[in-house]
């Protein structure tokens, strides 16, 4: 009597065929929440003191307007109410303006879980994943369960124009 294996010997077993499906998701889930971190760290590091740049009228916006082509128009000053913001997903910034003729940007990528933010209103720059609030002002967190601000983007203001710098 001889005891034969059930078990074919051709093809993957169900385990690594699920692990690798498994996996290849976990990767694609992980690659679109973090892509598109327009973030730069040359600004991000005195934005609480931001207000050194702006005799010009674009408060902390246009540290870098010495070249005129600039990068991708974002919007019109006028479309960013004062207090307010306008997230632009499409390339991952959310602008605001906190004072009038003061225009911040920021990641609209969310320090917490990698939302999307939503919406600015009243000073406040809201995840609708887990409620986090974010400053309009500098991108500090004002409410959990974010822990991190949200990164400093760069913008330049020049006349009515905003671009992507």
């Amino acid at each position: 009597m001889t005891s034969a294996s059930p078990q074919p010997a051709t093809g993957p077993a169900r385990r690594t065929v699920v692990a690798a499906a498994g996996a290849a998701g976990l990767a694609a889930a992980l690659t679109a929440c973090g892509s598109g971190d327009n973030s730069s760290d040359t600004t991000g590091t005195g934005s609480g003191s931001s207000g050194t740049a702006g005799t010009t009228g674009s408060t902390g916006a246009s540290q870098n307007s010495g070249g005129s082509a600039g990068g991708t128009a974002l919007a019109k000053t006028s479309d960013i109410p004062e207090g307010g913001g306008k997230v632009f997903k499409d390339q991952g910034v959310v602008v605001t303006q906190p004072a009038a003729g003061q225009y911040k940007a920021f990641s609209s990528k969310c320090t917490h879980q990698g939302c999307a933010v939503g919406s600015v209103a009243n000073g406040v720059i809201v995840c609708p994943c887990h409620n986090s609030h974010f400053s309009a002002e500098d991108g500090s967190v004002k409410q959990g369960p974010a822990t991190k601000p949200l990164p400093a983007a760069r913008i330049t203001v020049s006349g009515d124009e905003i671009k992507l710098a």
